[in-house]
């Protein structure tokens, strides 16, 4: 009995020492993120506000499950199929009253009625019809079907087509083809023959009055080799706006190469263009359905249409050919945003240099704009909410009179409110933070945001009048809060996690000081064994007197060599130094293996990253590892200084832009750094995708001198350290061809001290746990051969 007892004791302990993570491996933490746990994702409200849904995988299976609870019932249930099928999507159109949602589902529109819980579907057919909306007296629907707009009477079920986009124009009248003999022979008959004469007439006056007995025609709208885009219905019903868009002409794209493939054959992979390709190009028209006349709405009184960027005076002969040319700027015009009483049009008007951004009012009787608010910059226009980079514009109006927007004005994107009769512009937010979320209240007298207001990485969710005041914090917890606002408003939905603690669903009451209840415990007894580091949270700075704030990972024991690694996060426009769970989740636990075996980490947030303002943003405009690169170099300067760390014993790794800053640092900084890890890296800027990439650089044939400042294969004769560079093969955004367009030059340059891993199924963002861990094990054997030495 003691022998059977305390095998029954090692069998215990032994399957408990099997869920405890005691030390970090590079095996362990490159699993498959399943043993983790999995966080809840895709938060959203039932449209009656009774329910929260979220998927969910608490059992680490194969697939994420759909789970909903009600705030008076915490606990997670999984939803059943057969109510998944019934369930209306989370997008969709409401009416006033929040009482009525019309939504698509598989091409077809579909009526939800909240208050009885009964959806009806209102169209059946093989087209597509999508993007449902109420009119303005919620009397009809309207919805888009092959390009063409039509109106769904509710009381009626009546159909009416509104528009009639069409390839080509329709020949209703037949062409006069005869000859001259043939012409001469009618004309002589008409003037011998009176029966001739009376026949003739006869058909005319019969002809005239079938026409005056047939409907009016719809007016045929001929789009030719265009592109029919965002159509829509003025409040009232009388205009029609819609865009026309030019694809363009000559534009060439790449092709990835897939070498392991199902048939055996390569495969290729059409892919994007590169930078500097031509883009399309578009107009936008009114329809004026009274007058059944169409026009384009004018942008030639835009003010500023004609000038020209800045960075023309480093091209002289370029800037006289634009100054004799004198040609207006290429503009996109977005969809009218219309008050209630169509009384107003408001349109967005953007230069595809991304150098303007012009807030107009638009007369839709004669198609044209008027100035409410230009926001100009020689870098690029971007910032949340502003609807330039990364991000959509965040507008509308809170009456007939008051037009709502956010811009980076100040240097921060804030809330502004203008009113349109008056022409006044009042600024509602202010400050050294940024409004990152915006939503109008249901009843309109309230804005919700998101915003960084007490530290750069901590967000809150506020509220403020429409008119303005003291914005009042709604939530608590520090770290990062994500939000969704119940239909009724009632209730907070909160995606919540913390530096060390991934996401975790909670539910509070929509009012300030209330209490947010957890309702998800998503991660594994495996992964709460260790204790995770709580990064230390610093601000230093730069050469140029900017506050740049870093995570720092102290071990507990320093290694002798005192050795340091700078963890170089990507995309330049992202934000990694916060107090939230980072989307980098395995670099994260890759730096808390490195600081147990004794490295000193850094992951800074460096010029042009997100969550600081217009001059962080832009900080890199001509000149991607200009900035950006410094301040990996002076923060290591500030590790040397307060931790002590060796400068002869840095390192750096990072993917996508952290890879591109990597071989830069290598090439350009070879006396600050010993090693580095480049993962999925830009080599040359030039190969790179227009709409990115154009913004920080311009254009390759017009600013040369951009491209070849910020081009890593322009410098590779400065390496000295080693380089280790890392890259999937099949990778659809950064492709392969850069990486060995760069292997090639440093062959050429008879540089030995590299190596190139390359990952055959791999695209941009890895998968396979198997890549994830050969990729890591490399990196990891580089910095202890490179950085722990003598």
């Amino acid at each position: 009995m003691k022998k059977l007892f305390t095998s029954l004791l090692l069998f215990v302990f032994a399957g408990a020492s099997a869920q405890k993570l005691e030390t970090l491996s590079i095996e362990k933490i490159m699993r498959d993120p399943k043993w983790m746990g999995v966080s809840p994702s895709k938060v959203r409200w039932s449209d009656d506000s009774r329910k929260v849904y979220f998927n969910w995988n608490p059992k680490s299976e194969e697939r994420d499950g759909l789970f909903s609870i009600t705030p008076t019932n915490l606990k997670p249930r999984e939803v059943a199929t057969e109510e998944q099928r019934d369930m209306a999507p989370e997008n969709g159109s409401w009416n006033k009253k929040r009482t009525l949602k019309a939504f698509e589902r598989n091409g077809d529109i579909y009526l939800s009625d909240i208050k009885i819980g009964k959806i009806t579907q209102l169209t059946s057919t093989t087209e597509r019809e999508a993007i449902p909306v109420f009119t303005a007296d919620e009397s009809a629907v309207l919805f888009s079907k092959e390009n063409n707009l039509y109106k769904l009477s509710l009381a009626k079920g009546q159909l009416v087509q509104l528009t009639n986009f069409v390839k080509a124009a329709s020949s209703t009248t037949k062409k006069n083809t005869d000859n001259q003999q043939e012409k001469y022979l009618k004309k002589q008959q008409l003037e011998l023959f009176d029966i001739i004469k009376v026949e003739d007439k006869d058909r005319k006056l019969d002809s005239i009055e079938r026409k005056e007995m047939q409907p009016a025609k719809l007016k045929e709208i001929v789009y030719g080799d265009k592109r029919v885009n965002s159509v829509q219905l003025s409040p009232d019903g009388r205009y029609i706006t819609y865009r026309l868009i030019q694809p363009a002409e000559g534009a060439k794209n790449g092709i990835v190469p897939n070498y392991v493939t199902g048939s055996g054959f390569t495969e290729d992979i059409p892919n994007r263009t590169k930078v500097g390709a031509p883009q399309s190009t578009s107009v936008s028209y009114v329809f004026d359905i009274k007058r059944d006349s169409v026009y384009a709405i004018s942008t030639k009184e835009i003010p500023g249409i004609k000038d020209l960027p800045d960075y023309l005076k480093d091209y002289p002969k370029l800037l006289e050919d634009r100054k004799k040319a004198n040609a207006d700027r290429r503009v996109d015009i977005g969809v009218p945003v219309w008050s209630e009483d169509s009384k107003y049009a408001v349109v967005v008007v953007e230069s595809q240099d991304n150098k303007d951004r012009w807030i107009m009012k638009l007369d839709a009787a004669s198609g044209k704009l008027t100035l409410l608010d230009r926001q100009r910059d020689e870098a690029w226009i971007g910032g949340p909410g502003t609807g330039g980079f990364f991000a959509n514009g965040s507008l509308g109006f809170t009456d007939n009179t008051h037009f709502y927007y956010q811009s980076e004005a100040s240097g921060y994107s804030h809330l502004y409110l203008m009113d349109l009769v008056s022409g006044e512009k009042k600024q509602l937010t202010s400050g050294k933070w940024e409004v990152q979320t915006l939503k109008l209240s249901n009843d309109k007298k309230t804005f919700y945001f998101t915003a960084n207001i007490e530290h750069p990485g901590i967000t809150h969710f506020y509220k403020i009048p429409v008119s303005g005041g003291s914005p009042v914090k709604l939530t608590s917890m520090k770290g990062g809060n994500e939000i969704d606002l119940s239909p009724d408003e009632k209730w907070l939905a909160i995606r919540y996690s913390y530096s060390n603690k991934p996401w975790e669903l909670y539910v509070q009451p929509n009012k300030p000081g209330a209490k947010a209840v957890q309702v998800t415990n998503s991660t594994s007894a495996e992964f709460n064994s260790y204790a995770w580091k709580q990064p230390e949270v610093i601000s230093f700075k730069n050469r140029y007197g900017s506050d740049i704030y870093a995570r720092v990972y102290q071990p507990r024991t320093a290694d002798p060599a005192k050795p340091a690694v700078v963890f170089v996060h990507g995309a330049g426009y992202l934000q990694n130094v916060h107090y939230w769970w980072s989307s980098y989740f395995r670099e994260y636990m890759f730096n808390n293996m490195l600081a147990d075996n004794g490295y000193t980490v850094i992951d800074i947030d460096y010029t042009a990253s997100s969550g600081y303002g217009r001059d962080m943003r832009t900080g890199i405009y001509r000149h991607m590892g200009g900035k950006d690169l410094t301040d990996q170099v002076d923060g290591v300067k500030y590790l040397v200084d307060k931790y002590g760390i060796n400068p002869k014993h840095v390192g750096l790794y990072g993917g996508s832009y952290g890879g591109f800053i990597t071989l830069m640092a290598l090439f350009t900084q070879p006396d600050v750094f010993a090693s580095g890890g480049a993962i999925r890296s830009v080599t040359d800027w030039a190969h790179y995708n227009h709409g990115y990439t154009s913004n920080i650089l311009n254009e390759p044939f017009e600013d040369d001198i951009a491209y070849r400042q910020s081009s890593p294969i322009y410098f590779a004769n400065g390496l000295k350290g080693k380089l280790l560079m890392l890259h999937g093969m099949v990778d659809q955004n950064v492709n392969y061809q850069d990486i060995i367009r760069l292997t090639q030059k440093l062959i050429e340059l008879h540089k030995e001290n590299w190596e190139l891993a390359s990952y055959p199924v791999e695209d941009h963002g890895f998968v396979q746990p198997s890549s994830w861990t050969d990729e890591y094990k490399r990196i990891y054997k580089l910095f202890e051969e490179t950085l722990k030495g003598k």
